[in-house]
């Protein structure tokens, strides 16, 4: 482990709402559930909204320079209300809760990704925000390899990349 378990977790869970399709309240659900998140939901239109409108704020973290993400981080973390607690809950030992239990689902998503964000400014590894390589994908990732090789946002890029190498591999034999 590059970073401690929820500065992982708060990376990847922004990733993945990044690249999220949330086009009802149960692709939101599942997300949740899939991440983890905990605390007060509304499970209205409102919420899913406010979750979808966050998606293009997070995707500025893997767009933007240093000055403008710590920028970014410090308005996230002043909006929300940031008063980091550690917690134990669900089976996992002691991290941080960085908002209360019962802020929207949007501004909790939201600080929790700037704290992760914050880690990554301070260890100066902005380096490991990346997007997918594939030439027809722009999801992002973050690379938590030791050797920092991860290039492509999941299996699927991955797959397609190596056939397609491997095509015109064969077809450079023929």
């Amino acid at each position: 482990m590059i970073f401690a378990h929820d500065t992982e977790t708060a990376l990847i869970s922004a990733a993945a709402l990044v690249n999220a399709e949330l086009p009802d309240l149960a692709a939101l659900d599942r997300f949740v559930r899939e991440h983890r998140w905990t605390g007060k939901r509304e499970r209205d239109d409102a919420e899913l909204e406010s979750v979808r409108e966050l998606r293009a704020m997070l995707r500025r973290f893997w767009k933007s320079s240093e000055q403008t993400i710590v920028a970014l981080v410090n308005r996230v973390l002043r909006d929300g209300h940031a008063c980091p607690q550690l917690v134990k809950h669900d089976g996992w030992d002691y991290h941080l809760h960085s908002t209360a239990p019962e802020a929207p689902l949007a501004t909790r998503m939201a600080v929790e990704a700037a704290m992760g964000m914050l880690d990554l400014v301070r260890t100066k590894e902005l380096s490991r925000l990346r997007t997918c390589e594939y030439p027809s994908c722009d999801d992002v990732l973050v690379d938590l390899s030791k050797n920092r090789s991860k290039r492509f946002c999941g299996t699927n890029c991955g797959n397609r990349a190596a056939v397609e190498a491997y095509r015109a591999r064969r077809h450079g034999l023929d």
